[in-house]
């Protein structure tokens, strides 16, 4: 594993997916670590997160504030400021903010991917609300991405 020095500081103007409720930056992009790893701070608004999806990548989720509901491989669990969750490559998984203000967190991805790129090109496919079937499926096989459901709702 081949790492260059990089020190990240938050000049860009984060990434915004208002469809579904993200802000993101990448501070650790993948050709700073050789492919190995990538880097990502999120903001989700309340009742945001992904649709059930698997991926091969494994996922390091780290809750910097509010409080997250995931749902990997069939079991849900809370996980709140301070909490790290990894989700194994492979495994179906999703989340939502159950917070009711925007939750953050810190995700190291591995292997890496270009994540400027994919939620770019998320926030294309996503600009006029949910896409149809078709278009998240093409979306995923470009990412290596299997959508398998809907996001989470939160319980109440």
């Amino acid at each position: 594993m081949t790492f260059v020095f990089h020190h990240a500081k938050p000049t860009e103007p984060p990434l915004l997916i208002p469809a579904i409720g993200l802000s993101l930056r990448v501070p650790l992009p993948p050709e700073m670590t050789g492919g190995s790893m990538t880097a990502i701070e999120t903001v989700n608004m309340p009742g945001f997160g992904p649709p059930l999806h698997r991926h091969r990548e494994t996922e390091i989720f780290r809750v910097l504030e509010g409080c997250y509901l995931f749902h990997c491989d069939g079991r849900e669990f809370e996980a709140g400021e301070g909490d790290v969750v990894t989700i194994p490559g492979g495994a179906a998984h999703t989340f939502v903010n159950i917070s009711d203000k925007p939750a953050r967190q810190f995700i190291v991805i591995t292997p890496g991917l270009d994540a400027t790129a994919f939620f770019t090109q998320l926030g294309e496919i996503m600009r006029d609300g949910v896409p149809d079937k078709q278009a998240f499926e093409l979306f995923g096989q470009r990412w290596d991405v299997e959508f398998l459901g809907p996001p989470l709702k939160v319980p109440g």
